[in-house]
């Protein structure tokens, strides 16, 4: 797979501080004459402009935002019964960290600090790749007509490629219910394990307990990051020094990953492993395998989105 330039990303993302209005955003004229002539939109009329690889771009035919009518339709698509399930699964997994968080400080010895530091180094890694594998899979496989997947847990994806600011407008219920679900049995299994161990089991395990809590945090966080990585206005200085030391995801990092057709850099919660995954074409290697002895065409349902300009 080939990097990215800079055009590529002009003609095919929206502008990094879009607010959503889909157009190109104030500029200067030093900085107008320095785009290419083809990236040039105007805003007058029905005037075109086309580059050479990418679709025909148009001022009045929205290519992202929340005026794109494929968006538009997936947001309606948000239940009232999904708003339920990520309400319970938001609090019961805040419950749960906060029991885990207590039994960990309760055991923790200072002669296991070392040990636990680089379990937990470890736990971040693989939550990492554990975003990059379900976004991967999410973006590139499967359609929202699935039923109860579909609509559930595919819909924000394909809603977020056409709208990327969109969960910038979610609250932290709908940011977080899925990825808090997906910690509820691992962080109730943590607590359970404190139960029915002894206190030298603990120490002697501490270092697995210490990888075990910190994966699951990530994993549960890993939206709420990705959310920070599309905020461009009102960020705590504490995430933007995170962002910059590149503890979390960054924000000019994940853009990449919204140059159409939406098909590297998949990991979004620290996104360390981003750039050694494609350098070994890891996610494009297993789309050939996987069309090869299927047939199914990788995105074929979030192209189908796409097309849905007006």
């Amino acid at each position: 797979m080939t990097a990215k330039s800079d055009m590529d990303i002009l003609a095919n993302s929206m502008y990094e501080d879009d607010p959503n209005g889909n157009l190109a955003p104030a500029t200067t004229k030093d900085q107008e004459s320095a785009k290419p002539e083809e990236l040039k939109v105007t805003t007058a009329g029905t005037n075109t402009t086309q580059s050479p690889n990418s679709a025909t771009i148009t001022s009045t035919s929205p290519r992202w935002g929340p005026q794109n009518k494929g968006a538009q339709e997936l947001a309606l698509l948000y239940s009232p019964g999904k708003r339920a399930q990520e309400i319970i699964c938001v609090y019961t997994c805040i419950g749960l960290m906060i029991i885990n968080l207590a039994l960990i400080v309760r055991h923790l010895r200072l002669e296991r600090i070392s040990v636990a530091f680089l379990s937990a180094l470890c736990g971040i890694i693989t939550a990492d790749f554990a975003s990059g594998l379900v976004h991967w899979a999410a973006d590139t496989w499967g359609s929202v007509d699935i039923p109860m997947i579909g609509k559930n847990f595919l819909r924000p994806f394909r809603e977020h490629h056409l709208d990327p600011t969109s969960i910038t407008r979610h609250d932290f219920i709908e940011t977080n219910g899925d990825n808090f679900m997906v910690g509820i049995p691992i962080l109730g299994y943590l607590a359970h394990y404190f139960y029915i161990r002894t206190p030298s089991e603990i120490q002697q395990h501490f270092g697995w307990i210490a990888y075990v809590f910190l994966c699951s945090i990530f994993v549960a966080m890993t939206n709420q990051i990705h959310k920070w990585s599309h905020t461009y206005w009102g960020l705590p200085r504490w995430v933007l020094l995170l962002q910059s030391c590149h503890i979390i995801l960054p924000r000019k990092h994940h853009r990449i990953h919204h140059v159409a057709p939406h098909e590297t850099y998949f990991c979004i919660t620290t996104g360390w492993l981003n750039w050694p995954l494609e350098r070994i074409r890891f996610w494009s290697t297993f789309e050939l395998i996987i069309e090869h002895f299927t047939g199914l065409k990788p995105r074929d349902d979030d192209l189908k989105w796409a097309k849905k300009l007006t």
